[in-house]
């Protein structure tokens, strides 16, 4: 999960671009990067840490340009802090381009292999997104017709990709001298919704993995992109799309829903807001078939994203509703932070608990997911801490029991504490009198309920069913043993990196 954006304009796009990172700064905390185009000249800044952090005045003045992208990282399986992999990417052979990506490839070795064996292409560091990038600049370089590029050729580059590439990726790319290209895997795993401002000196687009970047920064919603389907903005401010995918299928991540996404976004046609209010209705149900409403005497969000589900459920139950902890919002999420130390030692730090709302009181607590669990376990013991006589939990999304392989950091069984355990097993484990989990048919019919035409998901963190077809056991087990070995080391090895020079500041 990370946050991108796109933006062809008629002024300067540097502060529209921070702008939008600053929305979507919830999609990733550990990078952040702006890429501008200026003729035919790149400019670019990133490097790890907070929006805020990475970008100071000087490096904003150094980004000038009318068309750019921009990327906030959230780092998953493979990748490493290190400011050598902060995206975007940059790459100036056959054409110039620069590339950020949200998703996660399941295909990287392979392709990483081809890059050197056939394409003697160098890839510099672990990540796939660098990966992606050479993937498409060879595409293009096979599809053009000596060194330009037309419409044909740059969606038949596109095609290309997607043959190749394997699991979830929502791109945008900048072209040196031609404009700005983004497409979407052929199951839209991963969100991208494009929208339109006019203005007295023509049409502006952006493109964002979320429609409230385009809300708060002044544009119209035109739609999401297809599943498969590209889209290039020219220099002229003209837009063209095409399908590029045989027999694409929009299964979208349910997990956007769930936790990832922004409550105020809309994601497929779908409001993330009304969707979390559905899962409290339906939660709200399967509590009444474990536990005596008369032994609930208050429902307490667990902040923030909870908190649509946990005011539902309390409705329908007819049971109060109260604020119970209150949030730090200086300490980043927990569930995206690297290390378990650092999760659970920032939990305390994060949450606060008002101390009059637990005190002798039967208490109902509710969260969007329980992944690792230290969350729940340490959220459970405060509650007790604080005079709750009981602690019953509930969860608005099913138990988390495979790793989540297009973009999610959650790769090893043993990290997820629902693995191998049965519901009664887990309550013992976080601490709580009981544990009620939303079903998995409950929690797609949320979502369903709001566009019936949406007939797929990928649930493969709660269901184990990958949607690309090509997650094996074999597979998971190497991500799992490549984490260890990261453990181990204290560490990801980063292939001898270099210094790039195109106008590019590493952040201080």
């Amino acid at each position: 999960m990370c946050g991108i954006l796109g933006v062809v304009a008629t002024t300067p796009v540097n502060q529209l671009l921070y702008d939008g990172l600053m929305v979507l700064q919830h999609r990733g905390q550990d990078a952040a990067g702006i890429a501008t185009a200026e003729g035919d000249a790149f400019h670019m800044h990133k490097g790890s840490g907070l929006v805020r952090d990475v970008f100071r005045t000087r490096n904003m003045r150094a980004l000038p340009g009318n068309m750019g992208i921009a990327h906030c990282r959230y780092p998953t399986a493979g990748s490493s802090s290190d400011s050598a992999e902060s995206q975007p990417f940059y790459v100036n052979s056959p054409f110039g381009l620069v590339l950020a990506h949200n998703g996660n490839l399941t295909n990287t070795e392979q392709l990483t292999e081809e890059m050197f064996r056939q394409d003697l292409r160098h890839i510099n560091t672990n990540s796939d997104s660098e990966v992606l990038l050479n993937v498409l600049a060879h595409e293009l370089q096979a599809s053009a017709k000596g060194f330009s590029l037309d419409l044909d050729t740059i969606f038949a580059a596109v095609a290309g990709v997607h043959r190749r590439c394997r699991g979830a990726y929502a791109v945008v790319v900048l072209i040196a001298g031609y404009g700005m290209l983004a497409f979407r895997d052929p199951y839209g795993i991963r969100p991208l919704v494009i929208g339109a401002n006019e203005t007295p000196a023509g049409a502006e687009y952006l493109l964002a993995s979320e429609s409230v970047a385009l809300d708060t920064l002044g544009f119209q919603v035109l739609r999401d992109v297809d599943p498969g389907e590209a889209v290039f903005v020219d220099f002229q401010h003209r837009l063209h799309h095409r399908q590029c995918a045989q027999n694409p299928v929009l299964a979208p991540c349910i997990f956007e829903y769930v936790y990832l996404a922004r409550p105020d976004s809309v994601i497929d046609g779908v409001s993330v807001y009304e969707t979390r209010l559905r899962m409290g209705e339906h939660l709200a149900d399967k509590v009444v078939q474990k536990i005596p409403v008369e032994e609930i005497d208050v429902v307490i969000p667990i902040p923030d994203s909870s908190r649509p589900s946990a005011m539902q459920l309390a409705q329908r139950l007819g049971i109060p509703y109260r604020e119970g902890f209150v949030k730090n919002r200086y300490i980043g999420r927990t569930f995206i932070m690297p290390g378990q130390s650092t999760r659970r030692k920032s939990v305390r730090q994060k949450l606060n608990t008002v101390a009059q709302e637990f005190k002798g009181k039967r208490v109902l607590l509710v969260d969007d997911s329980i992944v690792r669990g230290t969350t729940s376990r340490e959220i459970v013991e405060m509650a007790r801490a604080a005079g709750a006589l009981k602690v019953y939990f509930a969860s608005a999304a099913p138990p988390v029991r495979y790793p989540n392989v297009y973009g999610i950091d959650m790769p090893t069984r043993g990290e997820l504490i629902a693995t191998g355990r049965s519901d009664e097993e887990i309550s013992r484990e976080i601490g709580a009198d009981a544990l009620i989990y939303q079903d998995l048919e409950a929690l797609k019919a949320s979502v369903r309920d709001l566009r019936p035409a949406l007939a797929r998901f990928d649930a493969s963190c709660f269901d184990g069913v990958y949607v690309t077809g090509d997650v094996t056991t074999e597979y998971l087990d190497a991500i799992e043993h490549a984490r260890e070995g990261t453990a181990a080391t204290g560490g990801d090895e980063i292939r001898g990196s270099k210094q790039m020079h195109l106008n590019l500041t590493v952040a201080d």
